[in-house]
């Protein structure tokens, strides 16, 4: 096969000579002579591919005024040398310094994305014969972005494939972190039960904590190899709660009394008034009951004892005591020995509402309302957010309102925070 003739050449005055400048010269002589390009194809091949042939933008900036001096669109043939003055090269290349655009010069020509074909004493010039016609030229070869075109597209293609598929997990990861935090809120929302048959975890705290053991391993940026393994196992995960909802809801451990089935689907409305499960595991009832014997409920009338009885019998929320610390971890500050029973919740709560400015009257208009516990959990979550809530005694009062209307759930309060300090974690494991 006839090839280009172009003789070898070597750099003018102190640039040395590599091999790769060797190989990049001998890829461009074994080009066909009917080889040709696209310059402007070529060029964006290599703007896509760029990180892989070891180019900066700024580099293709200059490539990109480099090409401007060639006359045709299509390269092909011997004629492909340019030769501007860096001046004008300086000036294509939107004022780019002197010492920045050789800089970025022997870049290209280290990426063997051109040829250097310097005259004897290294200025460029064309000599033309009598005719007018080029003899020979010295300057920049683009000869390589012909020879090379089909191996840049090649790069580019692969590049936008490997992008395609980071796209890709990088949604399907969102998609994931979406369902398993929808379904953690439904299963406390709904006391679903997370052990069947002595299998499976112990509460959905358990379940949180896998979830965000997952997420806080989640780099700010990432390969595509390092996030495939993290979306299996999101999308794992993912597939193992929703089973438990699904176990849950089966036709068979449903109820087929008919208005059962009605306030069920009725409850599970987004605008409609929740009302949670009662959970039977042992030592939560003991630690509710517990909460008459706090000395800020009502004493002392038949009617308060009546309050003080039904407060007895109320069933227990479904709400882990270690999920109500770990979203709300700032009342542990305010306990004289520690959290351990939610009889120790609402007697710290019943500390932390004086500090907070929040009156005694409003404390106990809010056990009244949502019972000791719930109000003890809302006292957290309103010192958990600190300054967000100006006036947490008129706060308190209002969810107070809210609760008698039985238009108030503590699942979403408990949820919104614990997202909120899940994403500040993952915000400081990727910093």
């Amino acid at each position: 096969m006839e090839t280009i003739h172009q003789p070898p050449t070597t750099p003018f005055g102190r640039r040395s000579l590599t091999l790769a400048h060797v190989a990049s010269q001998a890829a461009s002589k074994a080009r066909p002579p009917e080889k040709v390009a696209h310059k402007w194809n070529v060029f964006r091949a290599i703007c896509a591919a760029r990180a892989r042939l070891g180019v900066s933008e700024r580099a293709l900036t200059v490539l990109d005024a480099l090409l401007t001096f060639h006359p045709e669109t299509v390269l092909g043939g011997e004629d492909l040398v340019v030769f501007p003055s860096n001046r004008m090269l300086s000036l294509r290349a939107h004022g780019m310094a002197p010492a920045t655009l050789r800089r970025h010069l022997a870049v290209l020509v280290d990426a063997g994305l051109i040829v250097r074909r310097d005259s004897p004493n290294g200025k460029r010039f064309a000599r033309k014969d009598g005719a007018g016609e080029v003899e020979i030229a010295f300057g920049f070869d683009l000869s390589p972005l012909v020879a090379r075109a089909d191996e840049f597209e090649a790069l580019a293609e692969a590049v936008r494939a490997e992008e395609r598929a980071l796209k890709r997990v990088r949604e399907r990861i969102t998609i994931c972190r979406r369902d398993i935090g929808k379904i953690i809120e439904t299963g406390l929302e709904e006391g679903v039960p997370t052990r069947r048959e002595g299998q499976g975890p112990a509460d959905w705290t358990v379940v949180h904590e896998m979830f965000r053991g997952i997420v806080v391993r989640i780099p700010r940026t990432a390969t595509l190899a390092e996030l495939e393994p993290l979306a299996d196992e999101l999308a794992a995960l993912s597939a193992e709660v929703f089973n438990l909802l699904e176990t849950h809801v089966n036709p068979q451990n449903m109820s087929a009394n008919e208005s059962q089935t009605e306030r069920h689907i009725h409850n599970s409305k987004s605008n409609s008034p929740i009302d949670l499960e009662p959970s039977h595991q042992k030592g939560w009832v003991g630690d509710f009951g517990a909460m008459n014997d706090d000395p800020c409920l009502p004493q002392g009338s038949e009617t308060q004892d009546e309050e003080k009885a039904s407060h007895r019998a109320a069933p227990v929320k479904a709400y882990p005591l270690g999920m109500v610390l770990e979203a709300c971890p700032d009342i542990v500050d305010y306990a004289k020995d520690g959290i351990q029973s939610w009889r120790d919740l609402i007697a710290t709560a019943a500390l932390a509402r004086a500090a907070l400015g929040i009156s005694a009257d409003a404390w106990r208009e809010a056990q009244e309302t949502m019972g000791a516990g719930d109000a003890a959990v809302m006292i957290a979550a309103i010192l958990q957010k600190g300054e967000a809530i100006s006036s947490p005694g008129g706060y308190l009062r209002a969810l107070s309102a809210k609760a008698r209307a039985k238009e108030f759930s503590i699942g979403p309060v408990l949820m919104a925070l614990l997202r909120g300090k899940l994403g500040k974690g993952a915000r400081g494991a990727a910093g």
